[in-house]
């Protein structure tokens, strides 16, 4: 009996495991090894999408091991590193499930959370992310600073960020879709969850510490990354810039009205040298903040401007599904 066109093709998984991973060789096993007993107990048919942000070490030999011997894993490995945001972009753009989880591969971000994120989804909800009630095996330090951030960007932000929320979230396939529309450079991928729209829920989890491995983000690298979140969703910068521009600008003249009121009514000397500098510094560095906050927004715009790929592929080599490779989404090499 001749086959019909539905048996033909491969069957759609039902969910799809986006995983950035970028030096990640130590704990790929171990990660990788909870996440199958996860997807073992799941009534659905899944895939699991790695993406090798251009590793220097074996984390890309390490994915294609475990490949051999589990065919629901699909592997992206991307021509360099591009950055974790782009590296889930490549995930977002190579899924076909019908819904779509962002797990980091660190294990601080346990697997075993997945159920409750499909069974939020089944409520009617199209985006469901973890919100973390502790951050265990991080400093004082990065605990108060990531405090901080959440609540500062979202008193400068119409758009309203999830607090103490990261990537850890499931998606619908129509909140891809969406998400996929969006190719701007520097991408945000928190506020673009949030952007746009649909409905969503929280769910509380504890952090765990990092399983193995030491984590990529240093203090620079997340001054960086504020800077980019708050530089992608709000101009407040630019009107802080301006205000502080006025504010300087007034106190001038009511101090250079003073200095003139006690010129002429008591014969006072101008000020000197010292104070003359302070102020001449004061004004210069005034100057200086605003025009490198000005610089921020328009060093964005020029990247923007270029219409630059988001990134290249190296290889994809595609999940395989009831024996079957599954179809290759219509990508290019670029994207």
């Amino acid at each position: 009996m001749a086959s019909t066109d539905a048996e033909r093709a491969p069957a759609v998984p039902g969910l799809s495991i986006v995983v950035p991973a970028y030096n990640e060789q130590e704990v790929l096993p171990e990660f990788h090894r909870r996440l199958t007993a996860v997807l073992a107990e799941l009534p659905m048919e899944s895939e699991v999408i790695y993406i090798n942000d251009g590793s220097s070490d074996a984390t890309l030999a390490v994915i294609r091991q475990l490949r051999e011997k589990d065919p629901r894993i699909a592997l992206i490995d991307l021509s360099r590193n591009f950055g974790k945001e782009i590296a889930v972009t490549a995930g977002l753009d190579y899924s076909k499930g019908d819904a779509v989880i962002l797990i980091d591969a660190d294990l601080q971000d346990p697997p075993e959370l997945i159920p409750r994120l499909v069974e939020e989804r089944k409520n009617g909800y199209d985006v469901v992310y973890a919100t973390r009630m502790s951050r265990e095996g991080e400093s004082r330090l990065k605990k108060a600073t990531a405090y901080a951030f959440y609540r500062v960007i979202n008193q400068l932000t119409r758009v309203k960020i999830p607090q103490d929320t990261g990537d850890f979230r499931l998606l619908s396939r129509r909140a891809v879709n969406s998400l996929l529309k969006l190719r701007e450079q520097h991408r945000f991928m928190k506020g673009l969850f949030t952007w746009i729209g649909y409905a969503q829920k929280g769910i509380p989890y504890r952090r765990d510490p990092r399983y193995a491995g030491e984590t990529k983000w240093n203090y620079w690298r997340l001054w960086n990354f504020a800077l980019e979140g708050v530089t992608s969703f709000t101009i407040g910068p630019l009107k802080v810039a301006t205000y502080l521009g006025l504010a300087t600008a007034i106190a001038a003249f009511i101090y250079a009205g003073i200095i003139i009121a006690k010129t002429l009514l008591h014969g006072e000397p101008v000020a000197g040298y010292p104070s003359l500098m302070v102020v001449i510094l004061f004004l210069g560095g005034v100057q200086l903040i605003t025009v490198g906050i000005m610089g921020e927004y328009i060093g964005r715009m020029f990247d923007e401007s270029k219409q630059r790929p988001l990134y290249f592929v190296n290889t994809y080599e595609p999940a395989v599904t009831h024996g079957r490779s599954a179809a290759s989404p219509a990508k290019a090499d670029a994207a």
